[in-house]
This record gives C-alpha cells, sequence and structure tokens, in this order.
C-alpha cells in the first residue's frame, strides 16, 4: 500500500514587500530578524499588542512574501503602507493558495501543528486532513491563533511568542520598549496551557477554568479529542501543574 502524505488546506492573507529597502523596512517594523530565509514574526502597536501574526519568507534578496491570517491582509498592508515614508519599497496584496505538507518536503516551514511540516503555495494539492483535524493538532501543539489566544486582552509572552517570533537581539521596533522590558525585568501573569477535560463536549470560548472554586484562567480554543476534549487557555502562573482543575463542571488537568 502507498503511504498517503498528509496535506491541509491553510487560509492565508499574502502581503508582498519588494525593493532595494525591503529588508530594512521590515526590520525595522517587525519582531524578529528577517535577514535569513524564513521566519516568524510579529507587527506590534507601540504597546506591543499584536496587529498581526506573520510568516516572513524571502523570495529573493529585496523581495518577501508576508504570511498571516485571511482576515488580516488588508491591516498589514495598510499599516505597513503608513509607516513606509521614505523607504524604497513597494507593499502590495498577492494571491496564492497555501497547503501544510506534513513530513519532509520542500516548502516554507510551518511549526504550528507539533509536527514537520512545511507550507507549500500555489501547488494544487488534494487536502488529506480536515479542518476539525488540524484544529486538534494545533490546539495540542499549544499554537496560539489569531482572534483566539491572540487578541487586545493578551501580551506576546503570555502566548509564547516570545520563544518563536521575537528577537532580543535586533534593533528596535514598534513595541519593542514594553516586549524587552517585560523579557529582561518582569515576568507575566498567566500562560497559555493546554489543557485535558473530561467533558463529552468541548467548552466554548471564555470559559472559565477553576482551581478550588476560584477563577484561575479561560479557556480560547477547544475540541473534541476521542471520549473527552483538549483546550488551549490562559492560566495563571501560581496554578501547580499536577493541580485539579474544573471547566464548565468537568473535570481537567494541565497536559
Amino acid at each position: 500500500m502507498v503511504a498517503v502524505t498528509p496535506v491541509a488546506r491553510r487560509p492565508r492573507a499574502y502581503v508582498s514587500v519588494r525593493g532595494p529597502d525591503a529588508e530594512d523596512f521590515l526590520q525595522r517594523m517587525l519582531s524578529n530578524d528577517v535577514s535569513g530565509d524564513t521566519c516568524e514574526a510579529l507587527l506590534l502597536t507601540p504597546r506591543a499588542r499584536v496587529i498581526a501574526p506573520l510568516r516572513v519568507w524571502r523570495r529573493g534578496p529585496d523581495d518577501f512574501l508576508l504570511l498571516t491570517e485571511p482576515e488580516l491582509g488588508e491591516t498589514l498592508r495598510a499599516t505597513l503602507l503608513r509607516a513606509r515614508f521614505a523607504s524604497r519599497c513597494e507593499i502590495e496584496l498577492e494571491e496564492h493558495s497555501s497547503a501544510v505538507v506534513f513530513g519532509e518536503a520542500e516548502g516554507i516551514p510551518n511549526t504550528e501543528y507539533g509536527a514537520p511540516a512545511v507550507e507549500v503555495l500555489d501547488a494544487g494539492l488534494e487536502p488529506t486532513v480536515g479542518e476539525e483535524e488540524l484544529e486538534l493538532l494545533r490546539i495540542r501543539a499549544g499554537t496560539p491563533r489569531f482572534g483566539r489566544e491572540i487578541d487586545d486582552r493578551m501580551l506576546p509572552a503570555e502566548a509564547g511568542l516570545d520563544r518563536r517570533a521575537i528577537s532580543f537581539t535586533k534593533g528596535c521596533y514598534p513595541g519593542q520598549e514594553p516586549v524587552a522590558r517585560l523579557h529582561h525585568r518582569g515576568h507575566v501573569n498567566r500562560r497559555l496551557r493546554v489543557l485535558e477535560i473530561e467533558a463529552d463536549e468541548p467548552p466554548p470560548y471564555d470559559a472559565q477554568i477553576l482551581h478550588e472554586g476560584k477563577a484561575v484562567g479561560r479557556v480560547t480554543s477547544a475540541a473534541r479529542d476521542g471520549d473527552g476534549a483538549v483546550a488551549l487557555g490562559f492560566v495563571r502562573v501560581e496554578v501547580p501543574d499536577d493541580a485539579e482543575l474544573t471547566v464548565e463542571g468537568a473535570r481537567a488537568r494541565l497536559d
């Protein structure tokens, strides 16, 4: 029997940044070092709130493609255009299709699903992994998603984005000061955690996570997993890893 390579659709919006000042401009705008072939990055407000999470792909010396969430393409383009000033680069929306290919393959590295995978564009591949299965993989991998874990209530470090999408050695960018201050001098009060829940149905968005009868967090994403459910949620850092929790009356534990 021939093994079928797992493939999933990955909805995206795409913004190109091209021109002799493209790298310098993106270095000044994004949270990560874009001098390599590809990286995760964030476009932040001055107060370090996330405008858009990105995958940056360098197609050529002066040609970058920014992959973001499907609802954020125009927001990303407009924000970069307002900040461009005299930088010599063109910023435009592009149309593509993305597929996540699991296993060893050529493409843009994708670390969202807890398994080796790459993202390929415009390949016309038929998906073998459905949306629900892909969402379960994302939740199990602890990967934050815009509009769920990533919103105007969170800071990048709370969702673990400081470990994957931020450089603490590159130059300045919008939001760099509060990000660096928290990293070097402070600590977060809550972190994004994976939870196993003994429930027939996944809990709703923003469901309270309780410990000893007190609210210690909230659910941001959830999915069915076998006979139970698995969820992502922000949980206060003082909650022990082996704590007995409840969500919507069901027993839960930190994974």
